[in-house]
């Protein structure tokens, strides 16, 4: 009688090889994924950062009502811009001001929104901030 040996056979080798050729694909793709998630998550957090200071830096000296309403954040900070928007607000004679920065991930552009509420008749008076994320259609609040 012969020993078995402990060898493989050629058909549990290449059974191996189809299971790899499989799973590695579906492994690139969601590190593909989380990468892009986490360049996403960093430059939003960035974003959100910048449009409060800004929006801050706007109401601080009442630049909101005669300043610019769009600009760049400079060469520190490349394909980010910035603009606000003013809109009258239903209730009171408060007006309603939403910055928004933009920036790009792996070719798509993408955007953080924030809103606050201000009264054209006291210099500097906040009374709400919200803030949004987006990208393209969706929204996340």
């Amino acid at each position: 009688m012969k020993k078995p040996s402990g060898a493989f056979t050629f058909v549990e080798i290449l059974a191996a090889l189809i299971f790899l050729a499989i799973l590695i694909p579906a492994i690139l793709e969601g590190l593909t994924l989380s990468s892009r998630a986490a360049v996403t998550a960093e430059r939003s957090a960035l974003a959100a950062e910048l449009a409060q200071n800004k929006l801050g830096e706007l109401m601080l000296n009442d630049e909101w009502a005669s300043g610019e309403n769009k600009g760049e954040f400079g060469e520190a900070l490349p394909g980010m811009r910035w603009e606000v928007t003013q809109s009258s607000w239903d209730m009171d004679s408060m007006t309603l001001l939403k910055l928004e920065v933009f920036f790009q991930v792996q070719g798509q552009e993408k955007s953080v929104s924030l809103s606050t509420l201000v009264d054209p008749n006291a210099a500097g008076a906040t009374t709400s901030t919200s803030s949004s994320a987006s990208s393209g259609q969706s929204s996340i609040y």
